[in-house]
């Protein structure tokens, strides 16, 4: 009798309702998100964000608007280096490694790909920012 109850139970309860994440007030971009940045909302839509944990600790790429939809595009990981910020260029290959002073020209976290500039040489390229803040360049 007990199982029959659970069964009835179980079947009429349905689906449980999916939520979405949404700001709880305007977030600007580069904005670290924390827990009391966002709010569940009973509804359920496509391509939005439905755990907050995925998010929290993430930084805004764009400013994100109190009560709208987060998308994966919308939200990165929080930028290591920043514009004008002096860093340290690494280049390694085989054995060798070389280190030298350079100048970030873009903004980025870790595993972004940004434009830099050696500061011996004046030269600009492009490397990849690694979780200690250095800028791996090859050529």
């Amino acid at each position: 009798m007990k199982l029959a109850a659970c069964a009835i139970c179980l079947v009429l309860a349905g689906p449980a309702p999916a939520e979405t994440v949404v700001p709880s007030q305007t977030l600007r971009a580069h904005t670290i998100i924390a827990p009391h940045d966002l709010v569940l909302r009973p509804v359920e839509t496509p391509g939005a964000i439905s755990d907050p944990q995925e998010i929290i600790g993430l930084e805004t790429r764009v400013t994100l608007y109190a009560g709208r939809p987060i998308r994966p595009d919308h939200i990165g990981p929080p930028a290591l280096v920043t514009r004008n910020q002096l860093v340290v260029l690494r280049y390694a290959v085989g054995g060798l490694s070389i280190l030298v002073d350079g100048r970030s020209l873009g903004r980025g976290g870790d595993g972004d790909r940004v434009r830099v500039m050696n500061l011996s040489s004046r030269s600009t390229l492009f490397g990849i920012v690694r979780p200690d803040g250095t800028i791996e360049v090859s050529q």
